[in-house]
């Protein structure tokens, strides 16, 4: 939402090699000695088959380094030969040591714990390739967008570049259309103009197949009393400029996401746009169908929708977003630019959305910019480059602007997303993950910000890194053993999912011989010095309980101190209650009055430990009058819906999601409808709220 806005490399052994084996799923863990093993650049995608061996004298004789490495691979495992050989010494001192074959993330570091071993190892690490850091040489990109690469506040697109351009990947753009600009064209697929109004669209006709902005311009009061007068905008290009302009052609701008495709999708022109278009708009975009408009053939993997207006989400709205997100669609939204709760503005305040507010480039929240607890992340919007064109009203030449609002904000985010999900590949991320990673993976505000706008300003670097590290160890199911038929000494990976509101978090292990000993971390692989929870006692029988789990993904390791056979390892959880309450006790909605619907909830403890859904049917003969609100125990209101005078269909009915856990479950819920003008009356009929 723009400020202002109307809508409002071959590798040869040069000594005799040796064998080692390394199993499919079971690696050995000799105890640490003193030589350090550095991890960085293990990654789990990549496979690893160059080591960097530093012996502690400095200039280790070769015999002594191929003895060394000759110990190492005489423990043996069984299975997939590899042989291990030096390479050559490097000026430092070091040795280079390659494998036969590319080992994994476990098994590379299986090896070098083995050959940091030897009290006469100093370190051994990863050789690693580097590539040349990017710069583009668009004019524009050191002067003016600080917003790529500023180290205050900046999204580190620069460093998130080195890995992924975004290759592969659909954004849609779903706004004021586009126009034609030899900075983006390159980068932009067939769109679509969902404008039904012909005086909204100006382009002569309803719907067709040309998402061309033809300027939304407007005479002084022709949109609304008291509004000015105001030129076109060409915010669809500047937003599209900023998700994927053509980059480092030594020319204009640099775009987020600089190898992703951008599908045009119009639905706002004079004087905004209608809900209705915008919700079709949605489906199509995310290759739903709408019926009389020809199928998307490029799908979108993310949405962005710098738009809205006052008001509760709308449900036809959420609706779309709910089938976008369900066909695998991130929709990435504008908070709004009226310095107030995003709370009362759509649809920064739907659910499933990446909901982005406005930072400047001391990364404090823009002045302008929406805030409150329905906001996820925050990006630049503050005197933001991108394309635009250069027309007062109809299009002329093309040209750049700066701009600001959280129209500005989202696009980076929508960017990153196509980044997040070209580092993906083959194996892209649900919406749920990949708002999760954006808020884990943000970056710390400079300072406090004025009001609350979300975990941090999004870090392109991190949030690529997220994304593409594959996940470690075997996946395991609630309730259900995983089998172990025979294993020696070694240690084995496993992981499991644990949801939000899970208790009594328990893992075992049972075997008929042998001992293994458990050892459990959320988040990340444990060992014998870093875990949360650590069974070792006599034999192969251990448990680890976690009695208040927080959600996400736990990693258990089996260590083998000796042989076992038939080892079963459980992991299992307690998962949270869910319970609808309802009332169906009709209550009249009185004109110009208030009414409370109460529900009951008792015998339940602590607080709501997800999203709620409040169910409602209220009939009303002019909707608009309405504000609805869910009232908690405590006094605390949650709205629902706000009013508006130009609302004047009927009744409220449908269902929406609201974050109450820092409600307690027991107590008197009610559901307040409030009724603001004459004329109109109506009843609420039953609701219900279940967590």
């Amino acid at each position: 939402m723009q400020e202002a806005s109307p809508y409002r490399i071959r590798k040869q052994a040069l000594a005799a090699a040796t064998a080692l084996a390394l199993s499919a799923g079971l690696f050995a863990t000799p105890a640490f000695a003193a030589g350090r093993v550095n991890l960085s650049g293990i990654e789990a995608s990549h496979g690893h088959d160059r080591f960097i061996v530093k012996y502690r004298s400095g200039n280790a004789s070769l015999a002594n380094v191929r003895a060394s490495l000759g110990r190492v691979a005489a423990t043996r495992f069984g299975g997939n030969a590899v042989s291990l050989g030096h390479t050559r010494r490097l000026a430092i001192g070091a040795d280079l040591v390659t494998t036969s074959r590319r080992l994994d993330r476990v098994q590379a570091e299986a090896l070098m714990r083995q050959i940091a071993a030897d009290p006469n190892v100093e370190y051994v690490e990863i050789d690693r390739k580097l590539r040349a850091t990017m710069t583009p040489n668009d004019p524009f990109y050191a002067s003016n967008q600080w917003h790529y690469f500023d180290a205050v506040g900046g999204i580190k697109a620069d460093k998130a570049w080195d890995a992924t351009k975004g290759a592969g990947v659909v954004v849609a753009v779903i706004d004021t259309g586009i126009t034609s600009h030899t900075d983006l064209n390159a980068n932009v697929l067939p769109g679509y103009d969902f404008i039904s109004d012909a005086e909204t669209a100006r382009d002569g006709n309803a719907r067709d197949n040309n998402p061309a902005d033809e300027g939304d311009w407007y005479a002084a009061n022709e949109c609304a009393d008291d509004d000015p007068a105001s030129d076109s905008s060409w915010h669809g290009s500047h937003v599209a400029g900023t998700v994927a302009a053509v980059t480092n052609n030594a020319k204009g701008v640099a775009g987020v996401a600089h190898q992703a495709k951008v599908v045009p999708v119009r639905v706002l022109g004079k004087c905004g746009g209608y809900t209705s278009d915008i919700v079709d708009g949605i489906i199509w975009a995310s290759g739903g169908t709408v019926s009389g408009v020809p199928a998307n053939a490029n799908p979108a993997e993310v949405i962005n929708m710098s738009l809205g207006g006052e008001g509760s989400c709308s449900l036809a709205t959420q609706n779309a977003i709910n089938g976008a997100v369900a066909r695998g669609t991130t929709v990435v939204v504008a908070a709004g630019n009226d310095n107030a709760d995003v709370v009362g503005f759509n649809p920064g305040n739907c659910s499933n959305v990446v909901s982005v507010a406005s930072t400047t480039r001391t990364g404090a929240r823009s002045s302008f910019s929406n805030y409150g607890a329905k906001v996820d992340v925050a990006a630049p919007g503050s005197e933001i480059a991108s394309t635009v064109n250069q027309g007062t009203t109809v299009p002329a030449a093309e040209g750049y602007a700066l701009m600001s609002g959280t129209s500005m904000a989202s696009p980076h985010v929508a960017g990153v997303v196509a980044l997040m999900q070209a580092a993906a590949g083959s194996t892209p991320k649900t919406p749920a993950q990949i708002e999760a990673m954006l808020k884990s993976t943000a970056r710390a505000f400079p300072a406090t910000p004025s009001q609350v706008i979300g975990a941090g300003i999004v870090n392109a670097e991190a949030a690529v890194a997220a994304a593409k590290v594959a996940p470690i160890g075997t996946p395991i199911t609630k309730g259900v053993p995983f089998a172990v038929a025979r294993g020696s000494s070694g240690a084995l990976t496993l992981r499991m999912d644990v949801p939000v509101g899970a208790t009594n978090l328990v893992f075992t292990t049972t075997g008929a011989n042998g001992n293994a000993d458990l050892y459990v971390r959320r988040g990340g692989v444990p060992d014998t010095v870093r875990f949360d929870c650590k069974s070792a006692q006599a034999g192969s029988v251990e448990r680890c309980t976690i009695a208040a789990p927080a959600a996400g993904t736990y990693y258990v390791r089996v260590y083998a101190t000796s042989a076992y056979t038939n080892l079963s390892v459980l992991g299992d959880y307690a998962t949270p209650v869910v319970v609808t309450y309802s009332s169906s006790t009709a209550f009249p909605v009185p004109d110009m009055g208030q009414v409370d619907s109460p529900i009951v909830v008792s015998g339940r403890t602590g607080n709501v430990t997800a999203s709620a859904v409040v169910t409602l049917n209220v009939t009303h003969t002019y909707r608009g009058d309405l504000k609805i609100d869910l009232v908690a125990p405590d006094g605390s209101l949650y709205p629902i819906k706000s009013s508006s005078d130009s609302d004047s269909a009927d009744n409220v009915i449908g269902s929406t999601k609201l974050n109450l856990t820092s409600e307690a479950l027991n107590g008197t819920w009610k559901l307040r409808v409030a009724d603001g003008a004459a004329g109109d009356t109506g009843k609420l009929n039953s609701w219900s709220i279940k967590f």
